[in-house]
């Protein structure tokens, strides 16, 4: 049975979270950042790139291009808050909904839309409906698979709504800009336009002729490539059991490729928030906790630590994965982030029992590991370790 896949993303997400704060940014060229010559444009208003001013883009760059460009600090709490309530939202729809990022899923629509006759009016009062909830918009792409879904939601933004059926979806994505097809780097882009690829038509061309320089550059991701451009691909949404769930997780992919660890901090800090908030409603601890990093090649690693006491507070999540970090993180380019708990304990079968000395102890540990941590945050490379953690 041929599935409905919707990819839904929120616009401009940051920027329009501060709008909701303070509704005087409207319209203004706003930029979500760090200020200074290493800050980074995180996300920006569609009157900023009118200027040229771009996500990824150095924030003393953007302010040349734009002088008058209103700057926010990034205010991850808020916009967890807001995610939440568009994910509640989507939720009121599907159960079946897969997290691809704070601010964008897929969502499998397959029984929802069996006997909607106009699917186009059916997502318009979805947008609607959404703006009254949350005051937040959205582009929305529907298709057989997830792939197709993606491509949907980038086609017309802001506010648009994309339906990509397998019949004509070469009309419409083959003459599109290569570097707008979702998969293919930044780094891999320019490989491929050595090659007079400059358009994703010409790449499934070079791929029906089983081109090697092709084959060479895609390496393992070629086949996965050369399905998408066929209309397949997966169309498999992976949420979360409800009533029961074995794992909780969550991953994003970042705005901007990036191999710098206090951005690759940051993110952490911020995903073990919310699945620390996540572990909390279901009344569970955890005692594995997995940390996954997909480098800009779509190149998956995973690592995975069980502990003897089980946990569920934020600070002890982020502790646990930027150990696991650093423990085989080599630098690559990273373009997702993803933490995972599993093998749970239920806070009411579960009665933790610290003497004076653990307590004393832990408080001990605690304080030289965030001594460290504030070490290393300050050199180029994280080196320092303590000297239990290297007996181990």
């Amino acid at each position: 049975m041929v599935k409905i896949i919707v990819h839904i993303d929120l616009n401009y997400f940051f920027v329009r979270c501060e709008e909701i704060k303070d509704p005087s940014l409207i319209g203004k060229p706003v930029a979500v950042g760090h200020q200074g010559r290493a800050g980074i444009v995180s996300t920006c208003s569609y009157k900023a790139r009118e200027y040229g001013v771009r996500s990824g883009m150095a924030m003393f760059q953007a302010t040349k291009l734009c002088p008058n460009l209103i700057i926010r600090p990034v205010d991850f709490d808020f916009y967890g808050v807001m995610s939440k309530e568009f994910y509640l939202y989507v939720r009121s729809y599907t159960n079946k909904i897969e997290m691809a990022s704070i601010d964008e899923c897929y969502a499998d629509f397959s029984d929802v839309l069996k006997n909607v006759k106009d699917p186009i009016a059916f997502f318009k009062h979805f947008q609607k409906g959404l703006y009254e909830k949350t005051k937040l918009f959205c582009s929305i792409g529907v298709a057989t698979n997830k792939f197709l879904a993606k491509m949907g939601s980038d086609f017309k933004k802001p506010h648009g709504i994309t339906i990509l059926r397998k019949k004509d979806f070469k009309d419409k994505i083959y003459p599109l800009n290569l570097a707008n097809m979702y998969g293919i780097g930044r780094k891999t882009a320019p490989r491929l336009q050595s090659l007079n690829i400059n358009t994703i038509g010409d790449l499934a061309k070079k791929i029906k002729e089983n081109d090697e320089d092709v084959k060479n550059i895609l390496g393992k991701f070629y086949f996965t490539i050369e399905e998408w451009l066929n209309g397949d691909g997966d169309d498999m949404i992976h949420y979360d059991e409800e009533r029961n769930p074995k794992s909780i997780g969550t991953s994003t992919t970042l705005k901007y490729d990036t191999n710098d660890y206090l951005d690759i901090r940051n993110v952490l800090k911020d995903l073990s928030k919310d699945v620390s908030n996540r572990i909390k409603k279901e009344g569970k601890l955890a005692k594995t906790i997995s940390l996954t990093i997909k480098d800009t090649e779509f190149v998956s690693k995973s690592k995975s630590i069980t502990l003897e006491k089980p946990l569920d507070d934020d600070n002890d999540i982020f502790d646990v994965a930027l150990d696991l970090l650093d423990k085989f993180y080599d630098y690559r380019l990273i373009r997702l982030l993803g933490i995972t708990l599993s093998n749970f304990v239920d806070m009411k079968d579960i009665a933790i029992q610290m003497t004076f000395f653990d307590y004393e102890e832990g408080i001990k540990q605690s304080t030289t590991k965030l001594l460290i941590n504030q070490l290393n945050r300050q050199l180029s490379k994280p080196s320092l370790k303590r000297a239990c953690d290297l007996i181990k």
